[in-house]
């Protein structure tokens, strides 16, 4: 009689504590029908269908702790992806893919793990990658692009010529690389086959070499970031 009691006892108390946050669930309805059963059954002396009712209305409660457990993590999970994959977006916008692409490929790769995860009803999992994937991205910020274009200024004043335009740090921070503006703008000189020869007010394309984001045209007014290499 008094297992009895101590089971009919969790069953109410299980019951109770849920109650609130999940009246419709289904095995809470339940566990509270058993409870009721349990409770007649005991007050009309039939003590065996009381405790079997008891423990029914005990399972029941423990299946609805179990299932208020699991759709609170599939909550926690829905606001940990939907923030990962916002912080995602984000960087892409200030295309800190291009500028830090270890950290984004990382980041991208846990989070696919993490809609595996979710997909298996794993929400614990994908809740806690997700969050890896806010811990990967927080240190990327927006970082002004290099310039595409640079306005041709004189030798007189500036020492303007491939050479020492590719030197520059806003450019490629390396003189030997000046054969790659020379390709991109040959057919704007006046004599193609003759690198030497370039002239002020000529609006100088930038290429990309190693997949750098470049934008706008080259102020001296802004300050850029010197040009590394990607890794």
């Amino acid at each position: 009689m008094k297992k009895f009691a101590m089971i009919l006892s969790a069953a109410l108390i299980a019951s109770a504590a849920f109650a609130a946050s999940y009246k419709n669930n289904t095995y809470q309805k339940l566990a509270k029908e058993y409870t009721v059963k349990a409770q007649k059954a005991l007050d009309a002396g039939e003590y065996a269908l009381s405790e079997e009712y008891a423990k029914k209305a005990e399972e029941n409660a423990a299946l609805s702790e179990e299932y208020i457990r699991h759709m609170l993590a599939k909550d926690n999970a829905d606001r940990d992806m939907k923030a990962a994959k916002e912080r995602i977006a984000y960087v892409e916008s200030i295309h800190g893919d291009v500028n830090f692409p270890i950290a984004y490929e990382s980041a991208v790769k846990a989070y696919g793990q993490a809609e595996g995860a979710y997909t298996a009803e794993d929400y614990e999992g994908a809740s806690r990658i997700a969050k890896t994937v806010l811990d990967t991205l927080a240190e990327i910020y927006e970082i002004t692009p290099l310039p595409k274009y640079y306005i041709v200024r004189p030798w007189a004043t500036d020492k303007d010529c491939f050479w020492n335009i590719s030197g520059r740090p806003y450019v490629y921070n390396n003189p030997f690389l000046w054969e790659n503006l020379y390709e991109a703008n040959k057919s704007k000189l006046p004599k193609p086959s003759d690198p030497n020869l370039i002239l002020p007010g000529m609006k100088m394309e930038i290429p990309s070499i190693t997949g750098e984001y470049r934008d706008g045209v080259y102020s001296p007014d802004v300050e850029y970031e010197p040009y590394k290499p990607a890794k």
